[in-house]
């Protein structure tokens, strides 16, 4: 199982009367917000999740393209064998180890679950190459639960706008299933990831082009680069933070 370790810019704790608005903009920037992965059932979906662990979903869609054609079900990716599987995903970052879990994870959906993937947390993270962030993922996209999926970008939005604070990624979690507002939990996942990915950057939060500054806490708020002073930068120390990937 793989494991970064990662900055987290901290800011004041958000207001609970920012929680809404803050969502509620990201969601009218991103009303179309899914996943970014291209899959077509909850196995293909697993399998790509499991590959992305520090790897950009492009790099992952461009080699399970002609991965799912030739190997589409866990029997016939048990069949094409960690070797077969190498030829595909030989472009993807740690490759090898990734292989040996997808490998690993089919053959136990044969023997145990008929092939399919289960519904069920406990089944999913026993699974190998499978821990609780890929859990929820495929939990939320695959089978409609509101979950949390907290990533590299989740984990710096929790801190750095001040809506879910906190020093793991489960403590993020645990914050935002008890800060985001019910009826916005189910797509909340996505609006946060594509935010941070997208706007809400690692280097360097882009607020001059969020709709959603004015309800977030990191102060004093990124101006347009040809505007930037050198005491723009935002207040914060960072702490590492080790973000399980799989």
């Amino acid at each position: 199982m793989t494991e970064t370790t990662l900055p987290a810019a901290k800011a004041a704790r958000m207001p609970a009367k920012n929680v809404r608005p803050f969502m509620h903009a990201l969601s009218a920037h991103w009303p179309d917000a899914k996943t970014e992965l291209v899959y077509k059932d909850p196995y293909s979906l697993l399998v790509s999740v499991v590959l992305s662990a520090q790897a950009t979903d492009v790099s992952v869609n461009r080699a399970t393209g002609p991965l799912f054609l030739a190997a589409p079900t866990p029997a016939a990716m048990v069949a094409l064998g960690e070797g077969g599987l190498g030829g595909y995903i030989k472009s993807i970052g740690l490759w090898q180890g990734k292989a040996r879990a997808v490998i690993a994870l089919s053959k136990l959906l044969i023997e145990q679950h008929g092939g399919e993937v289960p519904h069920d947390r406990d089944a999913l993270e026993a699974l190998p190459g499978v821990g609780r962030k890929t859990a929820n993922v495929v939990l939320n996209v695959a089978f409609g639960e509101p979950t949390i999926a907290v990533d590299t970008h989740i984990f710096r939005l929790g801190n750095r706008t001040g809506l879910a604070p906190g020093k793991t990624p489960r403590a993020v979690e645990d914050a935002l299933l008890k800060r985001l507002p019910k009826d916005m939990l189910m797509h909340a996942h996505h609006w946060l990831i594509l935010h941070g990915r997208y706007i809400c950057k690692a280097r360097t939060p882009e607020c001059w082009r969020c709709q959603a500054a004015p309800w977030c806490a990191l102060q004093p708020k990124t101006t347009p680069p040809s505007e930037k002073r050198p005491s723009a930068k935002p207040h914060g120390r960072a702490t590492g933070v080790t973000i399980e990937d799989a």
